[in-house]
């Protein structure tokens, strides 16, 4: 059985968690891709995808509030749909687009990494030190719930922290004034569907709160702390990005934005801190995709070693002993280093993103069907979340039909495949009985 801890994680510790996903490589990572569709007004972009969020997140409060769980997600999804393929189904959609961010983070870490080294980089060591954080964080969850959250604040607090300076530096150097970046040239105006899919990437900003659910039971007053955390978490990454986007829009043109990705941010700082800005904003990536990885293992393999407890995912123990929750962490970080060593995750995170928001579609579906009137949600709401996820869904679809295909093709025959194997497996299952 899964070895789960009640009472093991406080508060601060669990927003800890939820901001160590959140403000993790996303953020460096988005800034020129969410730029590059939305064009010169993007912070404003990260606001729409809080709103959206903050209307996703109800629905996982409430089912939180009655339904604690170290599960979540997954537990949420049996007390919707039952034990069935939809349920299975969709709860690995979740895991896998959780997975797919776990070895999108590792690679980040190793390219950010080498850049504080000069000279020729050799392509294989970006893959190598990613599997190197990948068993890091594996070692640090086996370690136990009082060192993961200790680590996890203390390194999310230290994040936050550096990269409001290197915000606030940026926003300094511009005299506090907020004005929209220049388009700059060779670039084509930006359609409104081009804008509102951005969304969907700012969601990837804003979706580890789910982390935070996923240790529901082992939350201190899960009723009442689940809800605080994710509400802080939220709060807290949406200041953090926008004052980095406010920096960036600041200080540089959509061009210049596009052109240092991942630097963004230190370019916009660069008039405050030189070079230097290049380094700080390195270490603070390392920072955060060491406490973005470690927390999205903990959620993850605890998700799945409840779904296993409930045989609703087949599990093999391959002689290993301790718990099941073990096992699947095990499994988890094994099919992490794969895609960190043979993908190319550029497009996996779209993939991602496609998976996650019809998981999240699914949920509030489920709620406002089956559950609305036992946990006490508000039907409203709930469907507004349903309308938001599908608007930005459909259009961030459209933009990927047309400029990569291959994205959403690969991203349903995953579906699919998750789907009949589940129905599958369940079938045996149930006639073995």
């Amino acid at each position: 059985m899964s070895d789960y801890k009640k009472n093991s994680i406080s508060l601060i510790g669990a927003v800890g968690l939820g901001t160590g996903v959140m403000i993790s490589a996303g953020i460096f990572a988005l800034l020129g891709q969410v730029a590059e569709l939305s064009g010169a007004w993007f912070p404003l972009v990260f606001i729409a995808g809080s709103i959206v969020t903050g209307f996703s997140s109800y629905t996982y409060v409430k089912m939180s509030q009655e339904y604690p769980s170290a599960g979540g997600i997954g537990m949420f999804l049996v007390k919707a749909y039952g034990k069935g393929s939809i349920t299975a189904t969709t709860a690995l959609m979740m895991a896998v687009s959780m997975i797919i961010n776990q070895s999108l983070v590792a690679r980040t870490f190793g390219t950010y990494t080498l850049q504080l080294f000069e000279g020729s980089i050799k392509s294989w060591l970006v893959p190598t030190l990613g599997v190197g954080l990948i068993i890091f964080s594996f070692l640090i969850n086996v370690s136990g719930n009082t060192f993961i959250q200790t680590f996890t604040s203390i390194a999310s607090l230290v994040k936050i922290m550096g990269l409001s300076v290197m915000a606030i530096a940026g926003i300094w150097i511009a005299d506090f004034t907020f004005t929209a970046p220049k388009r700059g040239n060779n670039l084509q105006e930006v359609e409104l569907s081009s804008t509102i899919a951005a969304i969907a990437l700012t969601i990837l900003a804003f979706k580890g709160f789910t982390t935070i659910t996923n240790s529901g039971a082992e939350i201190t007053k899960p009723k009442k702390n689940v809800g605080r955390a994710i509400a802080i978490s939220i709060g807290i990454s949406l200041i953090v990005y926008l004052l980095i986007a406010w920096a960036v829009s600041s200080n540089l043109s959509i061009n210049e934005i596009i052109r240092a990705k991942d630097y963004a941010l230190a370019e916009a700082a660069r008039p405050a801190f030189g070079d230097y800005g290049l380094w700080f904003t390195v270490i603070l990536a390392i920072i955060a995709t060491i406490t973005g990885i470690i927390a999205s293992v903990f959620a993850v393999s605890r998700m799945l070693a409840m779904l296993t407890d409930m045989n609703l995912i087949p599990h093999k123990h391959f002689g290993m002993p301790g718990s099941i929750q073990k096992h699947t962490l095990v499994y988890t970080v094994t099919l992490s280093i794969i895609l960190t060593v043979a993908f190319d995750l550029t497009r996996i995170a779209s993939i991602g993103a496609i998976l996650y928001l019809i998981m999240d579609i699914i949920i509030h579906w489920g709620v406002f069907k089956h559950l609305r009137d036992k946990i006490g949600a508000n039907p409203m709401i709930v469907l507004s979340a349903i309308v938001l996820d599908s608007i930005v869904l459909f259009f961030f679809l459209w933009i990927k039909i047309r400029a990569d295909l291959l994205v959403v093709v690969v991203a349903l025959l995953m579906i699919v495949l998750l789907f009949l194997g589940e129905h599958f497996f369940i079938k045996k299952e149930r006639s073995s009985n």
